[in-house]
């Protein structure tokens, strides 16, 4: 194995091993600071971070306003408060090692609120922002107003130059780093075009290369670029280490600080990580971002697939095939459905799926009559966590604060089931919430580091990692 040499990195010299974001509240100050103290780039989330009460626990993020709008002010200020203080606490525990990011997602309701608010009370903190989900224009000129590193995460070459060219030249002596990540290995939210094939992965050498070519025609050829997504040992990547045709190269962690004594997932959740198989993260298209995303496939998951099979398309008047007329709703308007569709609407209303609820998309979805209880509280408890939420219909531009869609019955609340996976502890809370995860989790059950149950400190897992394992 080739020796991990240090690598330029936001203006220092720092190990090329970097800690994905992952939020709500998955890293966190303690993991960020942790991994900054052992010599490489950590990285804590400030999407929705925990603030702390009098005795250092999390406080509670709870909602009073009355309309979304109100509301989505209190989610804003709570972004600004929690991620002050996660990075103040990085900052303690890195004892000013290595480098220290915050990460956002350019989709997050207010997002530039945030990030602009965390790096003002927080200032000589904060060495980097790591930001993707989007294409966030803007993460330059933040940066330069603070003097802090950017590191866009990029899918392509492509959504690179395009971001170059519309914004990033002007402040080119600040990007520290390009992150590509994986759009069919990574966890959480992932960057497949309308052109690729969720369903046929591609490798990533090439693609990588091709943004290398892209990043030196700009005059970026020492420019970082941070590979994340579907790394687990760097002996399996020993080719890409020193590598003149794809310079410089350090590699990001995502899935494998999950499993540190410093995490904060709940007992339950480490456990069942160790039991994944694989092909139990599955990438899919329920995300009321619109994206797709890497989920671990499970009680949640599964639910969301039966609203969206249980589905049928309806006209509004008999046309076509649309010959056979349902009543939809306490009045039992009416809707025309094909006959065969309507030999399946009572087979699922057999079953127990009796509340039929409209899609945009002209559709119906057959849910219970609790799941659609649950699905309208949660749409109309809509904090506005997102730049825009097909769930929801909220979006966070005036004047109406609608993207002028219906609200999705076949999404989710992302804000609930992250903060509830997060923060509760129990089996049935993994089950029934978005658990992220890369889709190398499954590596946990058999890779050696980790039998007997160990489970190691983030010192030891980056100690682990530079022995190419």
């Amino acid at each position: 194995m080739k020796p991990i040499n240090a690598i330029r990195m936001g203006g220092v010299d720092v190990l090329p091993l970097v800690e994905g974001g992952k939020g709500v509240s998955i890293s966190t100050g303690v993991t960020a600071g942790h991994w900054a103290a052992a010599g490489g780039a950590g990285t804590y989330s400030a999407v929705n971070a925990d603030f702390f009460d009098a005795d250092g626990q999390p406080s509670p993020q709870e909602y009073k306003g009355r309309t979304r709008r109100e509301r989505h002010e209190e989610l804003v200020a709570f972004g600004i408060k929690g991620g002050i203080a996660q990075a103040r606490r990085a900052f303690d525990i890195s004892g000013g090692k290595g480098r220290l990011h915050a990460n956002i997602l350019w989709e997050m309701g207010g997002a530039e609120r945030v990030i602009t608010g965390v790096l003002e009370g927080a200032k000589g903190l904060i060495n980097g922002i790591t930001c993707g989900a989007g294409m966030p224009y803007r993460l330059a000129e933040i940066a330069q107003k603070f003097n802090v590193h950017y590191y866009p995460i990029v899918s392509s070459s492509r959504a690179f130059s395009a971001l170059w060219k519309r914004a990033y030249h002007k402040a080119a002596s600040l990007l520290g780093g390009v992150v590509y990540e994986d759009p069919w290995l990574a966890g959480g939210h992932n960057g497949l075009s309308n052109g690729e094939d969720p369903t046929k992965p591609e490798d990533p050498y090439p693609r990588v290369l091709a943004l290398r070519q892209t990043l030196r025609t700009f005059g970026l050829g020492d420019t970082p670029i941070i590979m994340a997504g579907g790394v687990w040992w760097l002996e399996e990547w020993e080719h890409w280490i020193d590598n003149p045709e794809l310079g410089p190269i350090a590699f990001q962690f995502g899935t494998r600080p999950l499993l540190t004594k410093e995490s904060p997932i709940s007992a339950s959740w480490k456990q069942r990580l160790t039991t994944l198989k694989e092909g139990d993260v599955f990438l899919n298209r329920f995300s009321p971002t619109g994206f797709y995303s890497s989920a671990v496939n499970n009680g949640f998951i599964q639910e969301l697939r039966d609203r969206s099979e249980h589905q049928v398309a309806f006209a509004s008047e008999p046309v076509g095939e649309h010959t056979a007329p349902f009543g939809v709703g306490p009045r039992k308007r009416l809707v025309y459905l094909t006959p065969s569709d309507l030999v399946r609407v009572n087979g699922w209303e057999a079953a127990g799926f009796t509340e039929p609820m409209r899609t945009p998309d002209s559709t119906l979805i057959f849910v219970t009559p609790e799941r659609a209880a649950s699905i309208i509280e949660d749409q109309v408890a809509c904090m506005g966590c997102l730049s825009q939420c097909r769930f929801s219909n909220w979006s966070q531009h005036e004047p109406d604060f609608s993207n002028g869609k219906k609200a999705d019955p076949r999404s989710f609340c992302i804000q609930k089931t992250l903060q509830d996976v997060s923060h509760q502890e129990s089996d049935e809370a993994l089950e029934h919430n978005l658990m992220f995860s890369g889709h190398n989790a499954y590596r946990f059950a058999s890779d050696p580091f980790y039998g007997n149950n160990f489970i190691p400190s983030v010192k030891q897992l980056v100690e682990r990692i530079l022995t190419g394992r």
